[in-house]
């Protein structure tokens, strides 16, 4: 555990436990997040690759237009 987490972890056991519990449940809350974004993007990555090379494919034979931020 980094001395970060640690001094976080000191400053919590200090707290009523209702908050204790409180930002017990944020931090689990973000760790599973994270696993799912990670997970999410782990198995998206030959998929974002057959894209890019679709879209450079269609740049090379013209089917594209240089985007033009006025018109947005």
């Amino acid at each position: 555990m980094t001395q970060l987490l640690e001094c976080v972890v000191e400053k919590a056991r200090k707290l009523p436990e209702i908050e204790q519990d409180a930002i017990a449940m944020f931090m689990i809350e973000e760790i599973e997040d994270e696993m799912r974004w990670e997970k999410a993007f782990a198995g998206s990555q030959d998929v974002l690759a057959m894209l890019a090379q679709e879209a450079m494919a269609e740049d090379r034979i013209g089917k594209t237009k240089r985007l033009d931020p006025e018109t947005l």
